[in-house]
């Protein structure tokens, strides 16, 4: 197989899982959970120091690459493992490559922290030691991504565009999605985001993310 991806589906290794399912890529998933502490082995941190999922490992004639962040493992995926032929979730032009650019990082510096405690303190941790004034406080902060968001698929609208870079699912609309679900337990929150919530509901609908979370 020409691709080895280190993580768990119910991790930041859904981003890359999800891309290469996506484009029906022939991969090997390692099941790496770091709740069991396998991501501190010395195995492990042999490719990734840092000790973190995902890993990406691509095995290339010229010797293996890999690539550590989950973000960054899905855009290689997507860069050197797919077609740029305007149909698949590869960016076929310059614009949709640096929408998926931008948008990937935006979600890094902008979103995930916030959304994270949203998942954390309102879904994923037990009942009571959840601190719903943490999921509020992040839910108000949340506000301001989400207008930008927002405005964006409005303008997109406008260029009869359904998605992020382009009229079609790519890349840019899996990275912002695999963050943006986290936080679907904010659902007043997303109520007052329209096209962000009718956008999220179109990722998460799509076959290759059915598929990976009937996994989990």
């Amino acid at each position: 197989m020409a691709l080895t991806i280190y993580g768990i589906i119910a991790s930041r290794a859904l981003r890359p899982l999800w891309a290469a399912t996506e484009l029906g890529l022939d991969f090997e998933h390692v099941q790496t959970d770091y709740k069991l502490g396998t991501t501190r082995t010395p195995a492990f941190l042999a490719i990734n120091p840092n000790g973190h999922i995902p890993v990406l490992v691509d095995h290339r004639p010229e010797g293996d690459v890999t690539v550590w962040e989950s973000m960054a493992c899905a855009l290689y995926i997507a860069r050197h493992h797919g077609q740029a032929d305007g149909v698949n979730l590869v960016p076929a032009t310059p614009r949709e490559d640096a929408e998926a650019l931008r948008w990937s990082f935006w979600t890094v510096t902008e979103l995930e922290k916030d959304a994270l405690t949203v998942l954390m303190h309102r879904l994923a941790m037990p009942a009571e030691e959840r601190k719903h004034d943490l999921a509020e406080a992040a839910e108000r902060r949340l506000k301001v991504p989400l207008r930008v968001l927002e405005q964006h698929l409005t303008q997109q609208q406008a260029r009869g565009e359904a998605f992020i870079a382009a009229a079609r699912f790519t890349v840019a609309d899996l990275c912002v999605a695999s963050v943006m679900l986290w936080v679907k337990p904010a659902r007043e929150l997303l109520a007052q985001h329209p096209l962000v919530s009718a956008w999220l509901a179109q990722c998460l609908g799509r076959p290759a993310y059915e598929a990976l979370r009937r996994q989990r």
